[in-house]
């Protein structure tokens, strides 16, 4: 006879709000013990590994290719349950979980990981001219908007327009911007160069505009001068000590010092800033604290709320201190991190012990520029460029993606895109789906 283990009813009841890295990662580590009933709510069915969301935006991957669902990753875990739903608020004195369409979910602890989403510090009306990339749809939007570009611009007659229909802005030179920036040079110049017979793709003006005096702010500053040489073979004009003050559906308004000028394009694409989501909110106004500007909260040490040690909050939400009070990056390292500390602290208390301050790891830094060209900084004695960066940013990404098939499919669409200078997934959705042409070019 087998034991069944304790009554579900007298396990100790976790919920993680959020199916991010910080959520997922929470999961995995406490649904190994046989203590806990866990509960993962999450608005979506999949977990999306977003480092990768750009290649979805760029035509070299697919959707599916880079998420999984939560049920079969957590399928093995007998005592999770996965919820399809989205968490509107809180009731910390019932300890509830309040959702839109229904019942509360009760817990004894909570571990909330609802992320970020793009922010447009208070022009929000710059959203429908530059969708930023944060989701699935943002990265499908995105992949029409390049792909239509060329298409308006191969049937446009006048040179004005269709200079700016092959003009791309992007605006914000942090990784997303500098990958996106990297991945259009590479469609322009090497996968459309023989697809179009009215125009030469590889004309296309790439303009990457960012607010700081250089890009790539958290890289050493000589790898990101190496990254702006690598754009700049791609073809994309780096413009820092810009600011964007107008974005609207013909063009991007910046002002260099004194001066105000005009980029007229069709496409702008938005990487410049985040917020917290806005769970957030309603959680620090639920558990009586502040959120800043970003709408993050600040934890204590062991990731928990002053005054509510049930409540972890980990990832892009939470503010987490590092060495000489520095702020945890938003990266990906530093969701799953701090959503396994999470996950350890709740089964300390389990066994009786006290929970242990979070100890963020720096694992280095990488990003990509195009074909074989990434920049990596790894420490002070181990910050490298080139080939061998591109190679390492392959295996990290190859390692973290989750489940074995997704790993498989994506490394051999790399090798094959390598191989033949292609990206298979160049197929525009949405609407509209035609562009608005005002001068036709006649057929040949």
């Amino acid at each position: 006879m087998t034991d069944a283990g304790p009554a579900r009813d007298a396990l100790h009841r976790v919920v993680i709000v959020g199916g991010g890295f910080g959520g997922l990662y929470a999961a995995r580590e406490l649904g190994r013990d046989r203590r806990i009933d866990l509960t993962l709510v999450d608005r979506r069915n999949f977990h999306l590994f977003q480092p990768l969301l750009y290649q979805v935006a760029t035509g070299a991957l697919s959707p599916g290719e880079i998420a999984q669902p939560l049920r079969s990753i957590l399928r093995r875990q007998a005592r999770t349950s996965v919820i399809l739903g989205e968490a509107t608020g809180l009731d910390v004195a019932r300890r509830e979980v309040l959702l839109s369409d229904g019942g509360p979910i009760p817990y004894d602890s909570l571990v909330v990981s609802t992320g970020a989403r793009h922010a447009y510090f208070g022009h929000d009306a710059w959203a429908p001219f530059a969708p930023g990339l944060k989701t699935v749809e943002d990265a499908i939007e995105i992949r029409r908007r390049i792909l239509i570009a060329f298409e308006a611009a191969e049937r446009e007659a006048d040179p004005a327009v269709r200079e700016a229909w092959m003009t791309f802005a992007i605006v914000g030179a942090g990784p997303t911007g500098v990958e996106l920036a990297g991945a259009i040079g590479e469609i322009a110049h090497d996968t459309l160069r023989r697809d179009f017979r009215s125009i030469h793709p590889e004309d296309a003006r790439i303009v990457l505009v960012e607010l700081a005096d250089r890009i790539l702010a958290t890289f050493p500053e000589g790898l990101a001068r190496k990254a702006v040489r690598s754009l700049e073979r791609l073809g994309v004009a780096v413009r820092t000590s810009t600011t964007v003050v107008g974005i609207d559906e013909a063009g991007v308004a910046a002002r260099v010092g004194d001066r105000e000028e005009r980029i007229p394009t069709r496409t702008v694409l938005w990487a410049a800033g985040v917020q917290a989501t806005s769970f957030g909110r309603e959680l620090a106004k639920a558990a009586g604290v502040e959120a800043d500007r970003a709408g993050r909260i600040t934890v204590a040490d062991d990731l928990t709320l002053p005054d509510h040690p049930e409540i972890f909050v980990v990832g892009d939400l939470a503010v987490m201190r590092w060495k000489g009070g520095r702020e945890v990056p938003g990266v990906a390292q530093g969701a799953i991190q701090s959503g396994r500390q999470a996950a350890r602290n709740i089964r300390a208390r389990l066994d009786g012990r006290a929970t242990e301050p979070f100890r963020y790891k720096d694992k280095g830094n990488l990003a990509t520029i195009g074909r074989g060209k990434a920049i990596a900084d790894l420490g002070r004695f181990r910050r490298f460029s080139g080939f061998p960066a591109w190679v390492l940013w392959l295996g990290v990404h190859i390692l973290y993606l989750i489940g074995f098939a997704n790993r498989l499919v994506v490394l051999v669409r790399w090798a094959w895109s390598f191989v033949t200078h292609g990206r298979s997934t160049r197929l525009i959705t949405g609407t509209p789906l035609l562009p608005e042409i005002r001068e036709p070019e006649p057929p040949a």
